[in-house]
């Protein structure tokens, strides 16, 4: 095991106990913070960090993410989502195959890698094959094999996509003392309604597993109306009849969620996880974040596919997600810039049901460093405001995940950008685009 000392470091501990320390010491040993303070520990270190004109932050946590779709960055633009998804999206996820899965799949971690990402929460099939490209990049994850089902009479548990997601729970749960972990996971009300057994089958071994559920929810208008039609109730209601929230659970989306809705989530401890970007890209709309927090529900980031994004550049989504509402609302503090930062950090953390997200003794060491020496990033009146408004992902100079650093100074440490680059002129895309 590794001990590291990061020394004269400005840090943004996201501990409301001390938010923010100047020239502090920060001490890691194997995966965990063991000490943060202005006065240097005792002890010697494997490594010191003189971060002197960087700022140290916990790293940052994307909750919804589809991490494969990197291949199709910018592919069937200006569609809304279901003209995009049915003529663009599903063809070519069609002719998928696990090298090209993989492929997609190191590009998206190499790109969240250098912007500062050390943990995802990914939906999506191919789950081995993503699975293992994770475990070697270094980043801890929650995996969830996404159901969908249009056949009222399968039975759930006969069902490919369950019988792949218990052996990914038998195999992957758990794994490397929790940098994997597996949740269940039903795409949508809209995609599944057919058969809602498998709602309740999913339900029942989330809880009976241990595991949290990953859903879509309320991403456009024309999917809540249609679930209305159908039900009398909305995608959050309808779903939590049949159990899927009774356990740690994540919404992706919530863009027309109601203020009956955001009680069953604050009761239940349901986290919306806000894709700003996205959201915006598809025409799709503005979710309601102040109302929501105010009615007390868990707020993460993610940035979705990078098909529909087309980024993972965590900053971006940050920076969107403190501004959107301001502007909407014509309120400047709708999101302050702290509170947008808590949705990257501590928020998604809580959504994730992991123990990272701060700066503090017996955390998990996901920490990043930020050059504060960049021309935007200069001057620096306040590190939250600039992190916020001014950052990039471009701006992460260190990367360390559980402990251990895997990117430095424009270096990947984990991954083979030239392999990974090759994979995916050479194979990946010509099989989905010819």
């Amino acid at each position: 095991m590794t001990s590291v000392l990061f020394t004269h470091a400005d840090v943004v501990t996201m501990d409301p106990a001390q938010p923010l320390l100047r020239d502090a010491f920060v001490s890691v040993d194997g995966p965990k913070i063991t000490f943060v303070g202005t006065a240097r520990p005792f002890g010697d270190y494997d490594r010191e960090i003189d971060c002197t004109g960087r700022v140290l932050l916990p790293g940052l946590i994307n909750a919804h993410t589809h991490l494969p779709m990197t291949l199709m960055r910018g592919y069937g633009g200006g569609h809304d989502l279901q003209d995009w998804l049915n003529h663009y999206i599903f063809p070519a996820e069609d002719r998928l195959d696990s090298r090209a899965v993989r492929a997609g799949t190191a590009l998206a971690l190499a790109e969240l890698i250098a912007s500062g990402c050390t943990c995802v929460n990914d939906m999506y099939y191919f789950c081995e094959d993503i699975v293992e490209e994770i475990v070697s990049a270094g980043l801890s994850a929650n995996l969830n094999r996404a159901v969908t089902c249009f056949d009222p009479d399968v039975k759930p548990e006969d069902f490919s996509s369950c019988v792949e997601m218990r052996r990914l729970v038998e195999r992957w749960h758990g794994y490397g003392d929790g940098q994997i972990l597996v949740d269940a996971s039903i795409h949508g009300e809209y995609t599944s309604f057919l058969n809602p057994g498998m709602w309740d089958y999913l339900a029942r071994y989330a809880a009976d597993h241990g595991l949290g559920m990953h859903v879509h929810v309320s991403e456009t208008k024309s999917e809540h109306e249609e679930c209305l039609a159908r039900h009398g109730r909305t995608p959050i209601q309808e779903l939590d009849r049949h159990g899927v929230f009774d356990v740690r659970a994540i919404a992706a989306h919530c863009v027309y969620t109601t203020s009956e809705d955001w009680a069953i989530m604050a009761r239940k401890g349901v986290t919306c996880a806000h894709n700003p970007v996205s959201n915006l890209k598809l025409g799709s709309g503005v979710a309601p974040i102040p109302a929501m927090m105010a009615a007390g529900v868990n707020v993460a980031l993610g940035t979705d596919g990078v098909s529909s994004n087309n980024s993972h550049d965590m900053f971006e989504e940050i920076k969107l997600a403190a501004i959107l509402p301001c502007g909407v609302g014509r309120d400047p503090l709708a999101v302050t810039p702290l509170q947008a930062l808590e949705m990257a950090t501590v928020n998604g953390a809580r959504a994730l049901g992991r123990h990272t997200g701060m700066v503090s003794p017996g955390y998990m060491a996901d920490l990043i460093l930020v050059d504060f020496g960049r021309p935007s990033l200069i001057p620096c009146h306040d590190v939250v405001e600039n992190l916020v408004y001014a950052a990039r992902g471009g701006d992460v100079v260190m990367n360390m995940a559980r402990g251990r650093v895997i990117y430095e100074n424009g270096q990947f440490l984990t991954l083979d950008l030239e392999h990974i680059r090759r994979e995916v002129e050479d194979y990946a895309l010509p099989k989905l685009f010819g």
